[in-house]
């Protein structure tokens, strides 16, 4: 047994189990063989991704997604439901049998969504860590607390109140540029700073203590920046110290080529990632990955779901940056592609409690993704642009994100990000190649995209 099937289906003994699932933990990989009917939560192009992935399952009876975009309805059914509104959720699960529900955005997750179904008797299994879980990614305070508990590799930090930003501006004397200014709590992915000059970030904490980010800023984290290549590795975790670790991308955050210009949700993403060999890996599954796991059992946490590690690589050693508790979006839309197992069998076995014996195997193949966005993003832009060329992609798959549909079948833009343009190749040129020919046939009024996706990685690997 190689030391990847090893490290993946071993269980590690600790003192303090999390709670049993209410979810029919226990049963056997043999049971699981019945079509589902499941309801995915979200409208971005990750939940596009996942539809795809999950669509494709012959396991699969039904799929909702609520509330959807313009392109999801190609997968399933989009229902007007909020994925906050956990009472309609329940209702509609109930009246349509949902076997399982999906949890795509951070938001139900952070708000309860796994507290809240566990005490519903006959409840759908939710795949999706608990509300304390979901902590990892709703306080960057806590997340970084975690890591220090179980000894995973991150940068130095200290946490700092309006009643402490003096001693944050002290702190910030201690480090060397940039800087780095972390919101504590959920920011709509806008709460980081990272700040050249000393005098601007000390504006930049009296300014995010005093409401920049609303709530989510009354704690501030400051971190020593960490200097390096970053890349998004997914771990899907039982909750009892069995996983999968998915494969890893790389994303592009900044809206101007050559990484420059203000953060974004993600311009574009590539999945292989040159540096992430074997040797990487292996630190990762190590010195993060089982830490990790076997962390949030020992303190307890019941955690069945996607775990993000978002991580730079520093002369060739593995650090955290920051948890998510979902999937990365754009990465997310190249993940899906690499992914050649039965994504349906391993979401339901990882609710159930149950992934030990549970296969997943990659697709060889490269997959990117070019993001095309509406003009002004990050900032303001305009909505309700009609989109043209959505059906001229023959090679690539168009998942969207901003869109939605008019009542007369009309795809118009109701985004920043408006869609994703994934595709395979048998190199990482071919890849890209196909999905900015997919990229340049989509057309709506002031259309923007990043033309430099994956260059980094292609001098890595020419090095």
């Amino acid at each position: 047994m190689s030391i990847q099937q090893n490290l993946n289906t071993m269980r590690y003994p600790v003192n303090n189990q999390p709670e049993k699932s209410p979810f029919n933990a226990g049963e056997t990989i043999s049971e699981q063989t019945e079509k589902l009917s499941v309801l995915l939560l979200g409208s971005g192009g990750r939940e596009c991704a996942l539809a795809w992935k999950i669509a494709s399952s012959p396991r699969l009876e039904k799929l909702f997604i609520a509330p959807g975009n313009g392109g999801t309805d190609a997968y399933g059914e989009n229902i007007a439901i909020s994925p906050l509104d956990f009472e309609a959720i329940a209702d509609f699960s109930t009246a349509n049998n949902i076997d399982m529900i999906v949890v795509g955005n951070e938001d139900p997750l952070v708000a309860g969504i796994y507290d809240y179904f566990s005490t519903r008797e006959g409840s759908p299994l939710i795949v999706g860590p608990s509300k304390a879980g979901a902590a990892l990614e709703g306080s960057k305070d806590f997340a970084k607390q975690f890591m220090v508990r179980h000894s995973i590799p991150t940068a130095r930090y200290q946490s700092f109140t309006a009643e402490t930003v003096e001693d944050g501006c002290n702190f910030l004397e201690s480090l060397k540029a940039p800087y780095v200014l972390k919101a504590d709590g959920l920011a709509a992915g806008k709460g980081v700073l990272i700040i050249d000059s000393l005098d601007e970030a000390k504006k930049a904490l009296r300014e995010m203590l005093d409401g920049m980010f609303g709530k989510s800023s009354a704690t501030v984290v400051i971190e020593e920046f960490l200097k390096g290549t970053e890349c998004s590795v997914f771990v899907l975790t039982d909750g009892n110290g069995s996983y999968r670790i998915l494969p890893v991308a790389k994303d592009y955050k900044r809206i101007g080529e050559g990484d420059t210009g203000p953060n974004t949700g993600g311009m574009g993403a590539v999945s292989p990632v040159v540096f992430a060999d074997k040797e990487f890996m292996r630190k990762v599954e190590e010195r993060i990955v089982l830490p990790t796991v076997n962390g949030l059992i020992s303190e307890g946490i019941v955690y069945r779901g996607f775990i993000f590690l978002g991580l730079i690589e520093v002369d060739g050693e593995p650090m955290v940056i920051e948890y998510n508790v979902r999937m990365g979006d754009p990465e997310t839309e190249v993940v899906m592609l690499r992914i050649a197992s039965d994504l349906l069998p391993l979401l339901e076995g990882a609710a159930k409690g149950n992934l030990s014996d549970m296969p997943l195997t990659e697709d060889p193949r490269y997959a990117t993704t070019v993001m095309v966005v509406s003009g002004g993003y990050p900032g303001n832009y305009p909505k309700g642009k009609p989109i043209c060329g959505t059906d001229n992609s023959t090679n690539a798959i168009l998942f969207h994100a901003g869109t939605k549909r008019e009542a007369d079948g009309t795809l118009i833009t109701s985004g920043g990000r408006v869609i994703a343009c994934s595709a395979y190749g048998e190199d990482i040129d071919k890849a890209l190649a196909n999905s900015y020919a997919a990229a340049d046939s989509v057309t709506f009024e002031g259309k923007y995209m990043r033309r430099d996706i994956g260059q980094d990685l292609k001098k890595m690997r020419k090095a």
